[in-house]
């Protein structure tokens, strides 16, 4: 079993705060690891189960009413549970009293999003990080605001590279020995995704439809948004368009960043960017194999911009930074891939590279990002596929894609506590 990052943040959150939320994409493991922390005597429920998501949806009070260091899975499959759980809360606010995960986030949904402000911490856990398969403590973020990230010995490469980032992070994904079994299971995997997730929390008019707007996006990860764009793809306008992007993010088949911007300039493009959250997801929606991506390598920059941004959402939940992530665009077209902003105003930058080389131009948008943020840009990088950090100047640095995951190896419990 993979020891995952956020169980640590649960745990924590869980010692002082009524209600904690683990939320994330289906079959990305909160199961298992809410159902591992269950066995410190907590009472498991699954509202996959047709009987009990029946009792939870006819009595929401009454299913509520004497449960207490509980785990309910599935939570937005009902719901009006959490306004029960607000009720119980309010009456006995004791720490701990319920786990809860969801498959969507149900903090978006009418009359869930204020009802349980102040008593419930919400922690994002996406599927495996890179660090967390090869059991790894990360430090990138750390030593990316700090300047000081170090060459790799053990740099994935080339080819290697390619195969890693297709794989994506699924743990049923990884488990098969195959490609073409894998892409089976991402296949059915979006269909359940698009066709039973969905419908748990919005009515979708054109549901047929759904697999080809996804393929749209697909082609799209990494760019900027055009709801238009998207919502004439299936015949729909851009309202639709932008709300079917919404229920995909609800999802976490998808995200949007926002733009960072300053006050200080005004020619920066202020539209979001859109990325597929898991990189073997996205590979075969846009029906990408590695023998595909070998022979034409065009295809692989957009792949990788995506899994790089996907795994600095996962290190997030695993630092003590906090931080918000952005991306930079100015009208001159100079531009960078990820943007992160700490929360006493520092940023770093990152830009991703599919090349075994850099160029002094591949610094253009890091250094127009570092003008505009002046002494509050802390460092920028751009990641390549290479096991050597080059300085290219003050504050600015090339460094190995492999940096998003080398660390040193993780401490189990066991360990630690002899």
């Amino acid at each position: 079993m993979f020891e995952r990052f956020v169980e640590r943040r649960a745990e924590e959150a869980l010692s002082d705060t009524p209600v904690v939320l683990i939320v994330g994409p289906r079959r990305a493991g909160k199961t298992t690891l809410v159902r591992k922390m269950g066995e410190a005597g907590r009472t498991y429920i699954t509202l996959d189960d047709q009987t009990v998501l029946e009792a939870a949806q006819s009595d929401p009070a009454g299913f509520i009413r004497g449960l207490d260091r509980a785990i309910i899975d599935e939570i937005q499959r009902a719901p009006d549970l959490l306004l029960a759980i607000k009720k119980t809360v309010d009456e006995d606010y004791r720490p701990g009293r319920f786990l809860l995960t969801g498959s969507a986030n149900v903090l978006t949904l009418p009359r869930v999003a204020d009802s349980l402000a102040g008593r419930m911490e919400t922690i994002q856990m996406l599927p495996l990080a890179r660090a967390e398969i090869e059991g790894r403590t990360p430090t990138f973020l750390e030593h990316l605001f700090a300047g000081k990230l170090r060459s790799q010995r053990e740099a994935i490469l080339g080819d290697d590279l390619v195969q890693l980032v297709l794989l994506g992070g699924f743990p049923e994904v990884i488990s098969r020995d195959s490609e073409r079994r894998r892409q089976d299971w991402s296949r059915s995997y979006l269909t359940s995704v698009l066709t039973r997730d969905l419908r748990d929390i919005a009515d979708v008019e054109k549901l047929t439809e759904l697999p080809r707007f996804v393929r749209l996006l697909a082609e799209h990860s990494g760019q900027l948004v055009n709801y238009s764009q998207f919502g004439a793809g299936i015949n729909v306008s851009h309202k639709t368009g932008q709300r079917y992007v919404g229920l995909l993010e609800q999802v976490f088949l998808i995200a949007t960043v926002q733009p960072w911007f300053t006050n200080a300039l005004k020619r920066i493009v202020k539209t979001p960017k859109l990325h597929f959250l898991d990189s073997g997801l996205l590979a075969t929606v846009r029906g990408l194999s590695c023998d595909r991506v070998k022979a034409d390598r065009s295809t692989f920059g957009a792949l990788l911009e995506s899994f790089v941004f996907a795994e600095v959402l996962k290190l997030m939940t695993a630092s003590d930074l906090r931080l918000t992530p952005h991306h930079f665009r100015d009208r001159g077209g100079r531009e960078v891939d990820i943007v992160l902003e700490r929360d006493d105003g520092m940023i770093a930058g990152i830009e991703v590279k599919a090349s075994a080389t850099v160029k002094a131009s591949d610094f253009g948008g890091l250094r127009a990002l570092a003008e505009a943020c002046g002494d509050r840009f802390a460092f920028g990088i751009v990641l390549y596929d290479s096991a050597d950090v080059v300085p290219f100047g003050d504050r600015l640095a090339a460094a190995p894609l492999s940096s998003l995951w080398n660390g040193a190896p993780q401490t189990n419990k066991a360990d630690k506590s002899r």
